[in-house]
């Protein structure tokens, strides 16, 4: 039997790569030689995520839709030249399987999977389906989801996603010293995704500053990923507070870096949340502000109902976060009691193993044993 290919659909954030990227695992583990072909964005941060982890990528010029005319003309200049080049793909790897993994990339690659006559599946993470995936799931086979809250009945629900690399696999001192930081130190872990975000930046930066006695009494460091821009600053700021402190704008080993952290300040994108939930660690949440769906505030719902998370609102301005959340992160890293316990709710939720069953049930779909179409 020949090796099967399969092809990813999404780009733009790691958010719309990094589970395409463990399901993909999860194929490989079921049949070694799967082939796996990413369609992404041309964005620069696709290119430095997948060739990061050794896949295999093809980028099209997709554009995000938006009825501004700032970002309708150009989605509807890329839309068909978007398609064109998704489908020549299509035609080259010639795929089982269309695994749209939403957003912008993935929708122009569904309209070249129709013109080509090849199975859908979505894979929708946000707890508020976008534009984008409510009409991939008008034309998917299948659709699978591991967000709370009202989805269509026939959608499967499935654990969060999560890739190897993001789940730690060594101790936390191990962890900690693969950064260059203290083994024994109780670790705070900054993040705002893939492409970072400047108000978390602004506002642990200013905590450290202010609350640097109690992070250096207590005996805390920090792991700060920045995004492109905010990494001299918070270089700065972390210098000035006296507190022991890594700062990269990209973290490629997030393994090491979940494992290394007692707490994380994060966003809550559907992999952030997922990434939290798979390695239980204790987090203060604050949501990307501006999506009119309120999503990931939704995505962080789970774990703040299980009382693994606490979420509050970023009210964007250092100064406001700081008079919102000050008393909030410093009790979070005075109380030791508090964050186990909080781990040990996360840990209830059981394990992230998403992928793999997204795998088993595509396993069963047109390059499955039994063969045929996937069921229901």
């Amino acid at each position: 039997m020949s090796a099967r290919t399969v092809v990813f659909a999404g780009g733009g954030t790691g958010g719309h790569l990094f589970p395409g990227l463990a399901i993909c695992e999860s194929l490989r583990e079921a049949e070694a030689e799967t082939r796996c072909v990413f369609v992404c964005s041309d964005r620069p941060l696709d290119a430095q995520i997948l060739s990061a982890n050794a896949a295999e990528y093809r980028p099209i010029p997709a554009r995000p839709f938006g009825m501004s005319p700032r970002r309708l003309i150009p989605f509807l200049r890329s839309w068909g030249v978007s398609v064109r080049s998704a489908r020549a793909v299509l035609r080259d790897v010639r795929p089982s399987w269309v695994i749209a993994m939403g957003g912008f990339v993935a929708a122009p690659v569904v309209q070249a999977a129709r013109c080509e006559r090849v199975a859908v599946a979505l894979v929708n993470l946000d707890a508020a389906p976008g534009l984008a995936n409510r009409w991939i799931a008008r034309h998917a086979r299948v659709c699978f989801t591991s967000a709370e809250g009202r989805m269509p009945a026939h959608w499967r629900r499935i654990p969060p996603i999560v890739r190897a690399a993001a789940k730690a696999s060594r101790p936390a001192a191990a962890c900690r010293a693969a950064f260059g930081l203290d083994p024994s130190r109780k670790t705070l872990l900054v993040t705002g995704g893939s492409q970072g975000a400047r108000s978390l930046n602004e506002f642990v930066t200013a905590f450290a500053e202010a609350e640097a006695n109690l992070l250096r009494e207590r005996g805390w460091q920090i792991i700060h990923q920045t995004g492109e821009r905010g990494d001299i600053a918070a270089c700065d700021a972390y210098r000035r507070a006296g507190v022991p402190a890594r700062v990269e704008k990209f973290l490629d080993d997030m393994a090491s870096a979940w494992g290394a952290a007692d707490l994380a300040v994060s966003r809550c994108g559907a992999g952030a949340v997922a990434e939290i939930w798979a390695n239980a660690v204790p987090a203060l949440l604050l949501p990307y502000p501006y999506h009119k769906d309120e999503h990931q505030r939704l995505n962080a719902k789970v774990l703040a109902d299980c009382g693994g998370a606490v979420m509050a609102r970023d009210h964007v301005e250092a100064s406001r976060n700081m008079a919102a959340h000050r008393e909030a992160l410093a009790g979070l890293i005075r109380d030791d009691a508090r964050r186990e316990a909080m781990r040990a709710s996360i840990l209830g939720l059981g394990p992230a193993d998403g992928a793999s069953r997204v795998a088993a049930e595509l396993m069963k779909g047109p390059f499955g044993a039994a063969g045929g179409t996937f069921p229901g």
